[in-house]
């Protein structure tokens, strides 16, 4: 191959390369988001009137500090609470289920963790109890997941002080369903443009952003907010809805229909979550 052959061939492929790393919406004007986190959402869906001792034992002495010696840190651990009177057009799901948030670095971490985690003399002798379980008595009925990337105006985890000193706390985690790719994006981009800075400016405390890669109901976006109480919570709220920079971007028309459907869970954390 000549030489001027040869580079045009190279150019070509380093750019479909990078453009394929790119994140959903990237361009010339917007930096790729190298340093953006990536969040499993794992939710350990238990029958009705079932107890999470066997998974709490083994998520707490087992599977966190496993993830933890891989660099996998803060890992939230929740159960929901009930809550009634959402707002109109909101629709609260209450489940007999433990929600687990783990971050990655890289698509490379996530790829590799399972396979560290069967390598892991002291994982499998800390877990032994609940992964040799028997048919007859299993911890959980099924693992729903869902992969996500950060957004680019919060790339990773943000803990709040109440978080960081095991203070009482609760959580907000917020599912953004859309009836259409674009419509999802624009919404991502309607949070990167002003919508982050304002709940924090607010108090509602974000922990995370992540759009939606893989997982069932696609598209959507899901985030969690936080708060010392309820109580604090729904005045965080009340004064996000007065904002003048939220109800400017709200009538803005370019952000029209982002949204078909919204689903919230309000959370604690167990006693030994890290978030």
């Amino acid at each position: 191959m000549k030489r001027r052959e040869f580079l045009k061939t190279s150019l070509t492929v380093s750019t479909l390369a990078g453009l394929s790393s790119a994140p959903l919406g990237a361009s010339a004007a917007q930096p790729s988001g190298g340093n953006r986190e990536y969040y499993e959402l794992r939710t350990y869906r238990l029958k009705a009137g079932t107890k999470s001792e066997l998974l709490d034992a083994y998520l707490e002495k087992a599977a966190i500090p496993a993830w933890n010696r891989l660099g996998l840190k803060p890992v939230g651990v929740f159960s929901q609470q009930e809550r009634t009177g959402a707002p109109k057009g909101t629709e609260v799901r209450d489940e007999n289920a433990v929600f687990v948030l783990i971050p990655y670095p890289s698509l490379e971490s996530f790829a590799g963790v399972t396979a560290a985690l069967m390598a892991d003399a002291e994982f499998h002798k800390a877990g032994a109890e609940y992964l040799q379980t028997p048919k007859t008595n299993p911890a959980f009925e099924r693992i729903d997941s869902w992969l996500m990337l950060a957004f680019a105006g919060m790339p990773r985890i943000e803990l709040p002080p109440y978080s960081r000193e095991k203070k009482p706390r609760m959580f907000e985690i917020r599912t953004y369903e859309s009836y259409s790719e674009v419509k999802a994006f624009k919404k991502v981009e309607m949070f990167n443009s002003g919508e982050i800075d304002t709940m924090r400016e607010v108090g509602l405390a974000p922990v995370f952003y992540g759009q939606a890669l893989i997982g069932p109901n696609l598209p959507h976006l899901t985030y969690m907010l936080s708060a010392e109480d309820q109580a604090a919570h729904d005045k965080h709220w009340g004064d996000f809805g007065k904002h003048p920079v939220w109800n400017k971007l709200k009538n803005d028309h370019q952000y029209d229909e982002t949204v078909s459907k919204i689903v919230n869970r309000f959370l604690v954390p167990k006693s030994y979550s890290q978030i």
